[in-house]
């Protein structure tokens, strides 16, 4: 049986995306079919329409979702219709050389459903990041359904599948940040305002928030930035060691994706100290560096691949500390949309107008 939906996809490079019918098969082995009940509107789904990811086009758009199992595959035993998940783009496999040695959270053959979800011509769909939540029922490994705490308003959790947890992750799991550290975040967004608010929540003693938007700066104020830099205004490496006693942040984070935050994150770092590159780059982006400055400034850089997370460890744990009043992801929810308004959400992104659209499905 094929369920017969509405979602939105992106046809074509940058064409303005459509609200089409899709058909999302019945779950086979190893699956989970999900009803939508939320799901945020991502940057990496702007990224998807634009062809920055790749040109595999038609793409399912969506992918930071929450909603309940409607069905699963014969041979699922961790999934029960009704059980309410938040939806992951990585699913260890157990069995690759990374899950062997320990290390699940760099899983080097995530799962994905088997089955293509389709246009009503026969057309298979490229689902975003694996997931393809902008439709009303979608279809994913089971692997990728992530239960959590029902308590939790669907609007909400289902940031904690993207966006959240990369910012979350890159100071908790990449940076390991301890209390007493100082932090700079380079871009507030909705990655880099998790950071900030992940940075307070561990105890940082200074967090400086770094971007070129008085909004987004008040915002990351409100989530535990203890000091801002607007970097149109001022250097911000020279801000950041004035604010450091000259010495530099102990961790920076680039959430921006452009090589000259990175430079600007890579000369904030204090001698030894750790930059954490969490920011998606287009592909065709590159960095300039002299080899004895990243020699000479010793200390670590490491790319946050989805915050370094495990979602099965860390879903719960952030949706708990959401439920009990110390991670705000309510905040982070700008608006909410319905699914004909992804356009419109992609332009407000665009003009720095909100850190996260969310589409809610009513009848869901």
């Amino acid at each position: 049986m094929r369920h017969r939906v509405r979602g939105v996809i992106a046809r074509t490079t940058g064409a303005p995306v459509e609200l089409a019918t899709v058909l999302v098969p019945d779950p086979g082995p190893g699956e989970a079919l999900v009803r939508v009940q939320a799901c945020g509107v991502c940057h990496t789904d702007l990224h998807y329409r634009e062809g920055a990811i790749n040109d595999e086009f038609p793409f399912l758009l969506g992918h930071e979702a929450a909603g309940k199992v409607e069905a699963v595959g014969p041979d699922v035993t961790n999934l029960a219709p009704g059980d309410y998940v938040v939806l992951a783009w990585r699913a260890p496999c157990g069995q690759c050389r990374s899950c062997r040695r320990g290390r699940p959270w760099y899983c080097f053959d995530s799962r994905n459903a088997s089955q293509q979800m389709t246009l009503e011509d026969g057309t298979p769909l490229t689902a975003a990041i694996g997931i393809g939540a902008f439709a009303e029922v979608c279809l994913v490994a089971a692997g990728q359904a992530v239960k959590v705490d029902p308590a939790a308003r669907p609007e909400a959790a289902g940031l904690v599948g993207c966006g959240i947890m990369a910012g979350f992750g890159a100071i908790v799991n990449t940076a390991r940040v301890e209390r007493g550290d100082t932090v700079a975040v380079f871009g507030c967004g909705g990655v880099g305002n998790a950071a900030i608010h992940a940075a307070a929540l561990v105890g940082a003693r200074k967090v400086i928030a770094v971007d070129i938007d008085q909004r987004k700066l008040a915002l990351a104020r409100e989530l535990g930035a203890t000091e801002v830099v607007d970097s149109s205004q001022v250097n911000p490496v020279t801000a950041i060691r004035e604010l450091t006693d000259g010495f530099g942040a102990d961790v920076t984070v680039e959430a921006v994706g452009h090589p000259e935050v990175m430079k600007q994150a890579f000369h904030a770092r204090d001698h030894a100290g750790t930059m954490v590159q969490v920011g998606v780059p287009n592909p065709q982006m590159r960095v300039d560096l002299r080899m004895l400055d990243f020699y000479g400034r010793g200390g670590s850089l490491r790319p946050a691949w989805y915050g370094d997370c495990l979602p099965t460890r860390d879903f719960p744990i952030l949706i708990d500390l959401y439920l009990r009043g110390r991670y705000d992801l309510d905040r982070f929810v700008s608006e909410t949309i319905a699914l004909d308004q992804v356009e419109e959400a992609f332009a407000k992104m665009q003009r720095n107008e909100v850190l996260r659209s969310v589409v809610v499905f009513p009848d869901a």
